[in-house]
């Protein structure tokens, strides 16, 4: 088995596959194959709606968020569930990264198994984001499991790649297809039809439909998809071909901190970047707002250096005057202001008195 020790930090494996495919009995193959060679890796289930897995799962969606109760709570059907249960667990992932941190000295393998319903993660909010949190942090690989008894059909196969193919582009990390159950038909018709042209024009002349029309142009596309297509044959029930997985795993991850690592670390700058813009620009803004404030303070204070300083050193230079300043004001401090307000306070008692007498003497006359 080729290990990933290039990197410290645990390599991240995305399983992803169409239903039926045998996906969980991959990711199952995988961890039991893992845990022989004394390397148990941290599992992760994101399948809402599985019943059992047949795996431990050191991490499980389920434990988070009840998929039947969100299906009622809502009034959704079982995929609006599916995806609603996911964008639920996304908002918490941030957690999941705190976990993955804490155990990758322990664990050099983080295996992700994803819903069935393919379409729901890859192109759901909650699956790009999940996707990118654990690309940005660790190496990640996309795995594609493919059924191998299914795809002996020319156009079926072409139905395949297409989509592994746009899972690819919308990913845009290293990819690797998986042939799963070579245990009933081996893989290599689809790896001579993916290198040799000719052999899979052959195949299609039988025939005459549009949609092998269709299929004879796009897979004249797809030629460049294939040359750099890690492909590898796997029999999840039997546990054959998981070395050559590996291997092919140990050249994605190498492809990840070649190519992936360098635009990812290019765009956290760019955010970076951008967010300290955005903080000095509110600063700034701060700034301005704060002018009018700082003037009047200016005025009062009566020191004309004050005026070029922003609002955080004014604030703290109030209450620490110059020397000269404390002077001038130190003359107020031979007043005795109490002396000060009562001799305001007799005058002004003495009148209030003399008003309340006289409205007194006028209502007595009045009476009278």
């Amino acid at each position: 088995m080729a290990a990933a020790g290039e990197s410290a930090a645990p390599v991240c494996v995305l399983v992803l596959g169409m239903a039926g495919s045998g996906k969980t009995t991959f990711v199952q193959c995988l961890a039991a194959h893992l845990h022989g060679q004394r390397c148990p890796p941290y599992v992760i289930n994101l399948d809402p709606a599985v019943h059992e897995l047949p795996f431990p799962a050191n991490i499980d969606i389920r434990d988070t968020v009840k998929y039947k109760e969100v299906m009622k709570q809502y009034g959704l059907g079982p995929n609006g569930g599916i995806v609603t249960s996911l964008n639920l667990f996304a908002t918490r992932f941030d957690q999941v990264m705190k976990f993955i941190e804490k155990r990758q000295n322990a664990s050099k393998y983080v295996i992700i198994d994803t819903p069935g319903q393919i379409e729901v993660f890859t192109w759901s909010a909650s699956g790009t984001i999940i996707t990118e949190a654990l690309a940005s942090s660790f190496p990640s690989v996309v795995v594609y499991v493919m059924d191998t008894s299914r795809s002996t059909n020319p156009i079926t196969f072409m139905s395949n790649m297409l989509y592994a193919c746009s899972i690819l582009y919308k990913t845009k990390l290293p990819f690797i297809v998986v042939m799963n159950k070579t245990d009933i038909i081996d893989h290599s018709f689809a790896v001579e039809w993916m290198q040799d042209f000719e052999t899979f024009q052959d195949a299609l002349n039988q025939e005459t439909s549009y949609v092998s029309n269709l299929t004879r142009s796009m897979s004249l596309v797809l030629d460049e998809f294939y040359s750099s297509l890690k492909v590898v044959g796997v029999s999840a029930v039997l546990g054959t071909g998981l070395d050559d997985f590996f291997v092919q795993l140990s050249k994605a991850v190498e492809e990840y901190e070649r190519e992936y690592r360098p635009e990812y670390e290019r765009l956290r700058k760019t955010l970076e970047k951008a967010q300290n813009k955005q903080k000095r620009d509110q600063l700034e803004r701060l700034r301005k707002d704060m002018g009018p404030v700082c003037m009047q303070g200016n005025t009062l204070a009566g020191s004309d250096d004050a005026s070029a300083m922003g609002p955080s050193e004014l604030i703290l230079t109030r209450g620490n005057l110059d020397e000269d300043e404390e002077e001038r004001e130190s003359d107020t401090d031979d007043i005795d202001h109490e002396v000060t307000e009562e001799s305001h306070e007799e005058p002004a008692f003495k009148n209030f008195m003399q008003e309340t007498r006289m409205r007194y003497q006028r209502r007595s006359s009045e009476n009278e």
